[in-house]
């Protein structure tokens, strides 16, 4: 097992501030002026303020040296990114000089491990922070700078698997997008001509065909069991693809009480609650299962709708989005609910336009499966790697 030693001892801590934004001769100058809005990446190579040098001298931000590791104690907490210029920070930020026992690349993904725990530890009524000892107690591996630099070599390599991936996904997406607006969406020349439903009229004519899941003291979390009827939440959906996550299960007689909540094969379920406005189509082989109140499900007339247009259409369709927009008072996504649902709207492309339009996402979605590895995406290999780094095991 590796040794460690508290981080204060092997780096240099310095803070930041802001200028008076009353005084116009300390602000646009020739000093790139760093908040948490430059973090978007792990290079902060540019800022979108500056200020003058007469800025520095009365105020308590400093000047960092290019190569020092920049960490946000406020707003952004577990972001991590190393400076490629000179610059200044707030009062938001802080400065990690390391020591010459130190690599500046293994201390940033030393740190980028330590998000989840900084996050967990933020405190603050609105705005969540850290305290400056918790930074400077976290254990850092004592290890040679060779192996450090090695380590961090590795796991360069493996963040720019994880970034490629994303990179990649971001491609798909971008493409399913513009095969919808083309196909099914505004973009398409007959779109015009098709006549607007009501996702209620799309829904099977029956009590029960747009539904929610059990609420109140109908299913308490202290039901839930290890093994018995699935009950499906937020997490299947998330990824606007059904996906099995955390596994939840009622017993056979709780779901005898709460059989009118059950879900069917190529019900479209969307999240109402939490991360809202994702969507998913139960897949053909789901078990026996019912949803929490955290999803609304609609069983689709397929007659008129295939359910993965009706699924693209709630989580990227920019007609719907304005709708919901222009029902929740210019939130996106807040506030959506049953009777929100009901009222959206979508001109009806016809069924062989539909179908078209389902071919090409599921060999998207192909492609995506096909470029998969046994070890999982990018980010899983990551993870592992980098927590394997910092416990001493590579």
């Amino acid at each position: 097992m590796t040794t460690t030693v508290p981080l204060g001892e092997v780096v240099e801590i310095r803070g930041g501030g802001t200028p008076s934004r009353s005084v116009s001769d300390y602000w646009d100058g020739p000093i790139p002026w760093a908040t948490v809005k430059d973090f978007k990446s792990t290079v902060l190579e540019k800022t979108q303020e500056s200020i003058t040098t007469e800025g520095v001298a009365n105020s308590a931000t400093n000047v960092v040296p290019a190569g020092a590791v920049i960490v946000p104690t406020r707003m952004a907490v577990g972001k991590a990114a190393i400076n490629s210029i000179d610059l200044a920070i707030n009062q938001d930020l802080k400065a990690l000089i390391p020591k010459e026992c130190v690599d500046r690349r293994f201390l940033l993904h030393f740190l980028l491990s330590k998000a989840a725990f900084l996050e967990g530890r933020a405190q603050g009524a609105t705005v969540k922070g850290i305290k400056l000892d918790l930074l400077r107690s976290l254990e850092f591996p004592r290890l040679g700078i060779e192996e450090q630099r090695l380590i961090a070599s590795v796991l360069d390599k493996a963040d720019g698997i994880q970034r490629k991936r994303a990179d990649f996904c971001e491609a798909i997406h971008a493409f399913l997008k513009s095969a919808y607006v083309h196909i099914v969406g505004h973009l398409n020349p007959s779109h015009g001509d098709w006549a607007p439903f009501t996702i209620e009229a799309l829904a099977e004519q029956r009590k029960g065909a747009i539904r929610s899941g059990p609420f109140g003291s109908a299913l308490r979390h202290g039901e839930f069991v290890d093994e018995g009827i699935a009950v499906l939440g937020i997490d299947n959906a998330v990824q606007n693809k059904f996906a099995w996550a955390e596994r939840r299960f009622i017993t056979p007689s709780k779901y005898q009480e709460l059989r009118r909540y059950k879900v069917f094969p190529d019900d479209v379920i969307i999240t109402i609650m939490g991360t809202t406005g994702r969507s998913a189509v139960v897949p053909e082989d789901i078990p026996e299962a019912i949803t929490t109140k955290h999803l609304a499900t609609i069983t689709c007339n397929k007659e008129l709708i295939h359910p993965e247009v009706l699924s693209f259409a709630i989580h990227s369709d920019p007609l719907i989005i304005r709708q919901i927009k222009s029902f929740n008072k210019g939130a996106i996504m807040d506030g959506l609910n049953l009777g929100t649902i009901r009222r959206l709207e979508i001109s009806l492309p016809p069924m062989d336009e539909q179908l078209r339009f389902v071919a090409a996402l599921r060999k998207a979605r192909a492609i995506y499966a096909a470029s998969e590895t046994p070890d999982g995406s990018g980010e899983d290999l990551f993870q592992s790697l980098s927590q394997r780094a910092f416990r001493g095991e590579l």
